[in-house]
Protein backbone atom coordinates (compact mmCIF):
# COMPACT_ATOMS: atom_id res chain seq x y z
CA UNK A 1 0.00 0.00 0.00
CA UNK A 2 1.41 3.38 -1.01
CA UNK A 3 1.91 5.82 1.88
CA UNK A 4 -0.80 8.40 2.49
CA UNK A 5 0.45 11.99 2.47
CA UNK A 6 -2.70 14.09 2.38
CA UNK A 7 -6.34 13.36 3.19
CA UNK A 8 -9.40 14.95 1.64
CA UNK A 9 -12.70 14.41 3.45
CA UNK A 10 -15.90 14.79 1.47
CA UNK A 11 -18.71 15.08 3.99
CA UNK A 12 -22.42 15.72 4.06
CA UNK A 13 -22.98 18.77 6.31
CA UNK A 14 -26.56 17.67 7.05
CA UNK A 15 -25.20 14.80 9.15
CA UNK A 16 -24.92 15.55 12.87
CA UNK A 17 -21.72 13.57 13.37
CA UNK A 18 -19.31 16.27 12.08
CA UNK A 19 -17.77 17.01 15.49
CA UNK A 20 -17.28 13.32 16.27
CA UNK A 21 -15.75 12.78 12.84
CA UNK A 22 -13.31 15.67 13.32
CA UNK A 23 -12.20 14.30 16.69
CA UNK A 24 -11.76 10.80 15.31
CA UNK A 25 -9.60 12.04 12.43
CA UNK A 26 -7.55 14.35 14.66
CA UNK A 27 -6.89 11.53 17.14
CA UNK A 28 -5.97 9.05 14.40
CA UNK A 29 -3.53 11.01 12.25
CA UNK A 30 -1.25 14.04 12.05
CA UNK A 31 -1.42 14.16 8.25
CA UNK A 32 -2.73 17.28 6.48
CA UNK A 33 -6.51 17.11 6.10
CA UNK A 34 -8.80 19.20 3.92
CA UNK A 35 -12.59 19.27 4.32
CA UNK A 36 -15.01 19.53 1.41
CA UNK A 37 -18.77 19.95 1.92
CA UNK A 38 -21.40 18.45 -0.31
CA UNK A 39 -24.62 20.31 -1.15
CA UNK A 40 -28.24 19.51 -1.90
CA UNK A 41 -27.65 20.23 -5.58
CA UNK A 42 -24.32 18.35 -5.73
CA UNK A 43 -23.99 15.42 -3.31
CA UNK A 44 -20.25 15.06 -3.79
CA UNK A 45 -18.86 15.37 -7.31
CA UNK A 46 -17.61 18.96 -6.94
CA UNK A 47 -16.37 18.28 -3.40
CA UNK A 48 -14.38 15.28 -4.65
CA UNK A 49 -12.92 17.37 -7.42
CA UNK A 50 -11.84 19.92 -4.82
CA UNK A 51 -10.22 17.19 -2.71
CA UNK A 52 -8.21 15.99 -5.70
CA UNK A 53 -7.21 19.56 -6.55
CA UNK A 54 -5.93 19.86 -2.98
CA UNK A 55 -3.66 16.87 -3.80
CA UNK A 56 -5.37 14.33 -1.56
CA UNK A 57 -4.14 10.79 -2.15
CA UNK A 58 -6.81 9.42 0.22
CA UNK A 59 -10.37 10.64 -0.24
CA UNK A 60 -12.77 9.77 2.58
CA UNK A 61 -16.48 9.83 1.79
CA UNK A 62 -18.35 10.61 5.02
CA UNK A 63 -22.09 10.38 4.52
CA UNK A 64 -24.83 8.14 3.23
CA UNK A 65 -25.22 6.18 0.01
CA UNK A 66 -25.74 9.36 -2.05
CA UNK A 67 -22.46 10.87 -0.89
CA UNK A 68 -20.54 7.64 -1.47
CA UNK A 69 -22.06 7.24 -4.94
CA UNK A 70 -21.16 10.80 -5.97
CA UNK A 71 -17.58 10.46 -4.72
CA UNK A 72 -17.18 7.18 -6.57
CA UNK A 73 -18.69 8.72 -9.70
CA UNK A 74 -16.01 11.39 -9.91
CA UNK A 75 -13.13 9.08 -8.97
CA UNK A 76 -14.19 6.61 -11.66
CA UNK A 77 -14.89 9.30 -14.24
CA UNK A 78 -11.40 10.83 -14.01
CA UNK A 79 -9.71 7.48 -13.25
CA UNK A 80 -8.15 9.03 -10.15
CA UNK A 81 -5.05 7.34 -8.78
CA UNK A 82 -6.11 7.69 -5.14
CA UNK A 83 -7.52 5.47 -2.41
CA UNK A 84 -11.11 5.78 -1.20
CA UNK A 85 -12.14 5.45 2.43
CA UNK A 86 -15.73 5.32 3.66
CA UNK A 87 -17.20 6.57 6.92
CA UNK A 88 -20.85 5.45 6.70
CA UNK A 89 -23.28 7.99 8.16
CA UNK A 90 -26.50 7.06 6.38
CA UNK A 91 -29.28 4.54 6.90
CA UNK A 92 -28.50 2.10 4.09
CA UNK A 93 -24.70 2.34 3.81
CA UNK A 94 -24.82 -0.41 1.21
CA UNK A 95 -21.32 -0.21 -0.25
CA UNK A 96 -19.87 -0.13 3.26
CA UNK A 97 -21.96 -3.19 4.22
CA UNK A 98 -20.82 -5.13 1.19
CA UNK A 99 -17.16 -4.29 1.79
CA UNK A 100 -17.19 -4.95 5.52
CA UNK A 101 -16.58 -1.35 6.61
CA UNK A 102 -17.53 -0.78 10.27
CA UNK A 103 -21.05 0.68 10.42
CA UNK A 104 -21.58 1.66 14.04
CA UNK A 105 -18.27 3.27 14.97
CA UNK A 106 -16.94 6.40 13.32
CA UNK A 107 -13.54 5.79 14.91
CA UNK A 108 -13.39 2.24 13.58
CA UNK A 109 -14.39 3.40 10.10
CA UNK A 110 -11.75 6.15 10.17
CA UNK A 111 -9.12 3.62 11.27
CA UNK A 112 -10.15 1.34 8.39
CA UNK A 113 -9.88 4.26 5.95
CA UNK A 114 -6.40 5.15 7.19
CA UNK A 115 -4.87 1.69 7.53
CA UNK A 116 -7.02 -0.75 5.58
CA UNK A 117 -5.56 -2.75 2.71
CA UNK A 118 -6.92 -1.33 -0.55
CA UNK A 119 -8.83 -3.45 -3.06
CA UNK A 120 -9.93 -2.49 -6.53
CA UNK A 121 -13.65 -2.56 -7.29
CA UNK A 122 -15.66 -1.97 -10.42
CA UNK A 123 -17.98 0.94 -11.09
CA UNK A 124 -21.03 0.84 -13.32
CA UNK A 125 -22.63 3.50 -15.47
CA UNK A 126 -26.25 4.16 -16.34
CA UNK A 127 -26.73 6.44 -19.34
CA UNK A 128 -30.16 7.90 -20.08
CA UNK A 129 -31.16 10.26 -22.88
CA UNK A 130 -30.44 13.17 -20.54
CA UNK A 131 -27.59 12.20 -18.21
CA UNK A 132 -24.95 9.71 -17.16
CA UNK A 133 -24.71 8.35 -13.63
CA UNK A 134 -22.24 6.05 -11.91
CA UNK A 135 -23.35 3.47 -9.37
CA UNK A 136 -21.40 1.06 -7.20
CA UNK A 137 -24.20 -0.97 -5.62
CA UNK A 138 -27.46 -1.26 -7.61
CA UNK A 139 -29.52 0.55 -10.22
CA UNK A 140 -32.88 -0.15 -11.79
CA UNK A 141 -36.60 0.45 -11.83
CA UNK A 142 -39.61 -1.04 -10.08
CA UNK A 143 -39.21 -2.57 -6.64
CA UNK A 144 -35.63 -1.44 -6.66
CA UNK A 145 -32.79 -1.36 -4.16
CA UNK A 146 -34.00 1.90 -2.63
CA UNK A 147 -37.46 0.55 -1.79
CA UNK A 148 -36.01 -2.59 -0.27
CA UNK A 149 -33.48 -0.71 1.85
CA UNK A 150 -36.27 1.52 3.16
CA UNK A 151 -38.01 -1.43 4.79
CA UNK A 152 -39.52 -0.36 8.11
CA UNK A 153 -36.64 -0.13 10.64
CA UNK A 154 -38.81 -0.91 13.66
CA UNK A 155 -40.24 -3.98 11.98
CA UNK A 156 -36.73 -5.11 11.00
CA UNK A 157 -35.61 -4.90 14.61
CA UNK A 158 -38.55 -7.07 15.71
CA UNK A 159 -39.01 -9.46 12.78
CA UNK A 160 -35.65 -9.62 11.01
CA UNK A 161 -35.83 -10.85 7.41
CA UNK A 162 -39.63 -11.17 7.63
CA UNK A 163 -39.73 -7.38 7.34
CA UNK A 164 -38.59 -7.76 3.74
CA UNK A 165 -41.50 -10.08 3.04
CA UNK A 166 -43.81 -7.37 4.37
CA UNK A 167 -42.13 -4.75 2.20
CA UNK A 168 -42.46 -6.90 -0.91
CA UNK A 169 -46.10 -7.49 -0.09
CA UNK A 170 -46.78 -3.76 0.20
CA UNK A 171 -45.27 -3.30 -3.25
CA UNK A 172 -47.70 -5.71 -4.91
CA UNK A 173 -50.48 -3.20 -5.44
CA UNK A 174 -48.04 -0.59 -6.76
CA UNK A 175 -46.35 -2.88 -9.29
CA UNK A 176 -47.44 -2.75 -12.91
CA UNK A 177 -45.91 -5.03 -15.51
CA UNK A 178 -44.39 -3.24 -18.51
CA UNK A 179 -42.99 -4.49 -21.81
CA UNK A 180 -39.22 -3.99 -21.98
CA UNK A 181 -36.77 -4.64 -24.82
CA UNK A 182 -33.45 -5.87 -23.41
CA UNK A 183 -30.22 -5.99 -25.39
CA UNK A 184 -27.46 -7.88 -23.58
CA UNK A 185 -23.98 -7.18 -24.96
CA UNK A 186 -23.92 -7.80 -28.71
CA UNK A 187 -27.00 -10.02 -28.68
CA UNK A 188 -30.21 -9.07 -30.48
CA UNK A 189 -32.86 -7.30 -28.37
CA UNK A 190 -35.53 -9.47 -26.77
CA UNK A 191 -38.85 -8.28 -25.37
CA UNK A 192 -39.86 -9.26 -21.84
CA UNK A 193 -42.71 -8.41 -19.48
CA UNK A 194 -41.59 -7.29 -16.02
CA UNK A 195 -42.22 -4.82 -13.25
CA UNK A 196 -38.71 -4.73 -11.75
CA UNK A 197 -35.19 -4.80 -13.15
CA UNK A 198 -32.09 -4.33 -11.01
CA UNK A 199 -28.48 -4.44 -12.17
CA UNK A 200 -25.98 -4.69 -9.35
CA UNK A 201 -22.31 -4.52 -8.58
CA UNK A 202 -22.95 -5.66 -4.98
CA UNK A 203 -25.62 -8.03 -3.75
CA UNK A 204 -26.26 -7.50 -0.03
CA UNK A 205 -29.03 -5.33 1.39
CA UNK A 206 -29.76 -4.30 4.95
CA UNK A 207 -30.42 -7.11 7.38
CA UNK A 208 -27.97 -9.39 5.61
CA UNK A 209 -30.47 -10.16 2.83
CA UNK A 210 -28.66 -11.00 -0.41
CA UNK A 211 -30.66 -9.92 -3.45
CA UNK A 212 -27.90 -10.72 -5.97
CA UNK A 213 -26.05 -13.76 -4.57
CA UNK A 214 -23.47 -13.96 -7.37
CA UNK A 215 -22.51 -10.28 -7.25
CA UNK A 216 -18.81 -9.56 -6.75
CA UNK A 217 -17.75 -5.88 -6.91
CA UNK A 218 -14.36 -6.87 -8.34
CA UNK A 219 -15.24 -9.42 -11.04
CA UNK A 220 -15.78 -7.06 -13.98
CA UNK A 221 -19.42 -8.20 -14.26
CA UNK A 222 -22.82 -6.87 -13.30
CA UNK A 223 -25.54 -9.11 -11.91
CA UNK A 224 -29.10 -8.78 -13.11
CA UNK A 225 -32.38 -9.69 -11.46
CA UNK A 226 -35.73 -9.36 -13.23
CA UNK A 227 -39.05 -9.77 -11.41
CA UNK A 228 -42.33 -10.33 -13.24
CA UNK A 229 -44.78 -11.44 -10.53
CA UNK A 230 -48.30 -10.28 -11.41
CA UNK A 231 -50.44 -12.07 -8.81
CA UNK A 232 -50.26 -13.52 -5.31
CA UNK A 233 -48.79 -16.79 -6.60
CA UNK A 234 -46.05 -14.95 -8.44
CA UNK A 235 -45.21 -12.94 -5.35
CA UNK A 236 -45.06 -16.08 -3.23
CA UNK A 237 -42.61 -17.48 -5.76
CA UNK A 238 -40.58 -14.24 -5.64
CA UNK A 239 -40.31 -14.31 -1.86
CA UNK A 240 -39.37 -17.99 -1.92
CA UNK A 241 -36.67 -17.34 -4.53
CA UNK A 242 -35.10 -14.43 -2.66
CA UNK A 243 -35.42 -15.76 0.87
CA UNK A 244 -34.99 -19.51 0.39
CA UNK A 245 -33.65 -20.55 -3.03
CA UNK A 246 -30.95 -17.86 -3.00
CA UNK A 247 -30.88 -17.47 0.77
CA UNK A 248 -30.86 -20.27 3.32
CA UNK A 249 -31.47 -22.96 0.70
CA UNK A 250 -28.35 -21.92 -1.20
CA UNK A 251 -26.31 -23.70 1.44
CA UNK A 252 -27.80 -27.04 0.38
CA UNK A 253 -27.47 -26.60 -3.39
CA UNK A 254 -24.58 -28.16 -5.26
CA UNK A 255 -24.10 -25.11 -7.48
CA UNK A 256 -23.11 -21.64 -6.35
CA UNK A 257 -24.95 -19.91 -9.20
CA UNK A 258 -28.05 -17.89 -8.42
CA UNK A 259 -31.24 -19.85 -9.00
CA UNK A 260 -33.94 -18.38 -11.24
CA UNK A 261 -37.60 -19.31 -10.88
CA UNK A 262 -40.94 -18.80 -12.58
CA UNK A 263 -41.12 -15.14 -11.49
CA UNK A 264 -37.43 -14.33 -10.95
CA UNK A 265 -34.65 -14.32 -13.54
CA UNK A 266 -30.95 -13.99 -12.69
CA UNK A 267 -28.14 -13.28 -15.17
CA UNK A 268 -24.63 -11.82 -15.41
CA UNK A 269 -23.48 -9.33 -18.03
CA UNK A 270 -21.09 -6.51 -18.85
CA UNK A 271 -23.54 -4.26 -20.70
CA UNK A 272 -27.29 -3.93 -21.08
CA UNK A 273 -29.56 -1.68 -23.11
CA UNK A 274 -33.09 -1.15 -21.81
CA UNK A 275 -36.01 0.29 -23.75
CA UNK A 276 -39.40 0.53 -22.03
CA UNK A 277 -42.79 1.01 -23.63
CA UNK A 278 -43.82 3.27 -20.74
CA UNK A 279 -41.69 5.60 -18.59
CA UNK A 280 -40.58 4.34 -15.20
CA UNK A 281 -38.71 6.02 -12.33
CA UNK A 282 -35.07 4.90 -12.39
CA UNK A 283 -32.76 4.86 -9.40
CA UNK A 284 -29.01 4.59 -8.95
CA UNK A 285 -27.79 3.52 -5.51
CA UNK A 286 -31.09 4.71 -4.08
CA UNK A 287 -31.06 8.12 -5.80
CA UNK A 288 -34.15 8.86 -7.89
CA UNK A 289 -32.97 10.23 -11.26
CA UNK A 290 -36.45 10.61 -12.75
CA UNK A 291 -38.52 8.75 -15.28
CA UNK A 292 -36.77 7.09 -18.21
CA UNK A 293 -37.68 5.07 -21.27
CA UNK A 294 -34.16 4.17 -22.43
CA UNK A 295 -31.08 3.32 -20.37
CA UNK A 296 -27.72 1.84 -21.27
CA UNK A 297 -25.86 0.14 -18.42
CA UNK A 298 -22.19 -0.81 -18.57
CA UNK A 299 -19.40 -1.79 -16.22
CA UNK A 300 -16.05 -0.03 -15.75
CA UNK A 301 -13.72 -2.70 -14.39
CA UNK A 302 -11.17 -1.86 -11.69
CA UNK A 303 -12.42 1.72 -11.50
CA UNK A 304 -11.92 2.55 -7.82
CA UNK A 305 -9.33 1.57 -5.21
CA UNK A 306 -11.10 1.39 -1.85
CA UNK A 307 -9.88 0.52 1.63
Amino acid sequence: MAPTNRIGIVFNPSKSERDELERAVADATDLPVTWHETSVDDPGVAATREALEAHADLVIAAGGDGTVRAVCEHLADVEADVDLGIVPLGTGNLLARNLGVPLRSIRAAVARALTGEPRTIDAAWAETDQSRYAFVVMAGFGIDAHMITETDDDLKSRAGWLAYVESLGRALSASEVVEVALKVGDESPETHSMHTLIAGNCGMLQGGITLLPDADPSDGMLDLIVLDASDAGGWADTVKNVMWDNGVGRIFRKTDRAASSQSVTHAQLTSLEIELTEPRVFEVDGDDVGEVMRVRISVQPEAIRVR
